[in-house]
């Protein structure tokens, strides 16, 4: 007698390949996803330590030609012009302006070149540059650019009628931030010390 038996088909219903299909979808999608953020949140980061870098060099730049200003011609928040030597192989002090742009993204310096230091010296307009400072810029509120104090370290209120008040000034950089909406900050305040004293 022959026994009879029916070989079952093997291999996936419509049903269970769906499923797989789907769970191989939602697993893709999830790693994207993860990569996506971890891949935007490093380049943030790597973006922030630039900026921070950027802004330590710079106002460490501005504390070197203000700390030697020989005079102060205009001081507000967001604008300040002096005479100073730009850089240290300049024979003479420039006029130099700091100021933000119409924006108020940029911090700019606008240097005007003399044909020898104050009160004799003129400036040259011919030669006169004007360079990016910090190119993304971000300002919180309330903060200036500068800030003013007097020989008592107490800062000096706006409109500032003497500049000769002036005693040290304090340089306030900000950028933006992707790990906080308040951006980075840096500050640093400078003693005058090499200015001429009206008589």
């Amino acid at each position: 007698m022959v026994n009879s038996y029916k070989i079952k088909d093997s291999g996936f219903t419509l049903v269970e390949l769906l499923v797989s299909i789907a769970l191989v979808v939602i697993l893709f999608i999830s790693f994207t996803t993860f990569f996506v953020n971890y891949m935007t949140l490093y380049y943030g980061l790597q973006s922030d330590a630039s900026n921070s870098i950027e802004m330590a060099e710079e106002i460490e730049r501005i504390a070197g030609v203000l700390r030697g200003l020989t005079d102060i011609t205009s001081a507000t928040p967001n604008n300040l012009t002096a005479y100073a030597y730009f850089s240290p192989n300049d024979t003479y002090v420039s006029l130099i302006n700091y100021y933000l742009n119409s924006s108020g993204n940029q911090v700019l310096a606008t240097v005007t070149p003399m044909t020898s230091n104050p009160p004799t010296g003129t400036p040259i307009t011919s030669e006169q540059k004007t360079y990016v400072i910090i190119s993304n810029y971000y300002q919180p509120s309330g903060q200036g650019l500068f800030s003013y104090y007097d020989s008592s370290g107490n800062e000096l209120s706006q409109p500032i009628t003497n500049e000769q008040d002036i005693t040290s000034i304090s340089i306030n950089l900000s950028e933006p931030a992707t790990h906080n909406s308040n951006g980075q900050s840096l500050s640093t305040t400078v003693t005058i010390r090499d200015r001429m004293v009206s008589t």
